[in-house]
């Protein structure tokens, strides 16, 4: 399998790729894809977010993460190590992107004193 390697660039985020010749389709670093989806300006704390967003939608039997493969990818000190990559269609997972099992819950809505259907 030959593979042709290039920055996708998002929001000024630099995002590894590579192309799979076999596949025909680009494979996207999922940590690079966290540190802007996150907007976390450190590497090491996005890779640790999305081991752990790993770890929870393995529990849940995510399809997303079991889609997902490791490939040794060039990072910034120019030394090859393995990262976890993914198809475009693997990560338009709602939960993958948005990592909604990993937010804290929402908070309740606040109701309004005396609003509709309020009894005094």
């Amino acid at each position: 399998m030959r593979k042709e390697q290039a920055l996708a660039v998002f929001d000024n985020y630099k995002i590894r790729r590579v192309y799979d010749e076999k596949s025909e389709m680009w494979l996207f670093s999922v940590v690079d894809i966290m540190v802007a989806l996150t907007q976390q300006p450190d590497y090491q704390t996005a890779r640790k977010y999305w081991n752990k967003l790993k770890e929870r939608l393995k529990k849940e039997g995510s399809e997303s993460v079991t889609n997902c493969h490791q490939l040794k990818l060039e990072a910034a000190d120019k030394k090859k190590y393995t990262t976890d990559v993914a198809s475009p269609e693997t990560l338009s997972g709602k939960k993958v992107v948005t990592g909604e099992n990993f937010l804290p819950p929402s908070k309740p809505e606040k109701r309004i004193r005396g609003g509709p259907g309020e009894r005094k």
